[in-house]
């Protein structure tokens, strides 16, 4: 089975559900950017509960512009304000300190276009999970795929209400299980044997 995604920012959990039990991906990179999905956000469990990190992407003057060629505001010490994130709400779990090394490069080197930092990513996580993908880009946009699922939907972080396996997270003594957060929150708190977790979920088809 070939799944169709787009290439997101950190992705979630239902992303790599759907990734680790597809046979082939297709990754959507002619699409128009829409604000306010995963394309450059994604959610943590923090002291506070759920929280959003967002990059901060430059305005372009066309509407509708290409995905591809979204540029990242970097004016803004986002990266700083990111890991620094990060490292509040995970420093105490299991897997942070293993797994530090391999994420601090995302936050040190200052991408231009937002696709490429998302698949320098992907490339990072499949890696820490030890997670193998094969996976090809679009060459045109598919408006109604007949070769691939169409997950594109997953990219709507706000509308991805989907519920998984609850698994020990830092604060849920605090605020219980959050499901479906950034896949960050499953790789510090399971490190590789999320693998497991991710192949024996049930993803929602809509």
């Amino acid at each position: 089975m070939d799944i169709l995604l787009h290439p997101t920012y950190f992705p979630s959990i239902s992303q790599f559900v759907a990734m680790a039990q597809a046979d082939t991906i297709t990754f959507e990179v002619d699409d128009n950017f829409q604000k306010q999905t995963n394309r450059n956000r994604m959610y943590i469990y923090s002291a506070n509960g759920m929280q959003m990190l967002n990059i901060p992407v430059k305005h372009a003057i066309d509407l509708h512009q290409k995905f591809k060629d979204v540029q990242i505001e970097n004016s803004f010490n986002w990266q700083k304000q990111h890991l620094k994130s990060l490292e509040a709400s995970y420093r105490t779990s299991p897997y942070f300190e293993y797994f530090e090394d391999d994420i601090r490069p995302i936050f040190e080197k200052k991408h231009q276009f937002l696709m490429d930092l998302n698949f320098q990513i992907l490339e990072i996580l499949t890696d820490c999970l030890a997670l193998p993908i094969t996976y090809s880009k679009t060459e045109e946009y598919l408006k109604d795929p007949v070769q691939s699922l169409d997950l594109r939907h997953l990219v709507n972080g706000k509308k991805d209400d989907s519920q998984f396996e609850s698994y020990v997270q830092v604060f849920d003594d605090k605020y219980g299980f959050i499901s479906n957060l950034s896949i960050l929150d499953l790789l510090f708190n399971e490190g590789r044997h999320g693998v497991d977790y991710l192949k024996n979920q049930h993803l929602v088809m809509k």
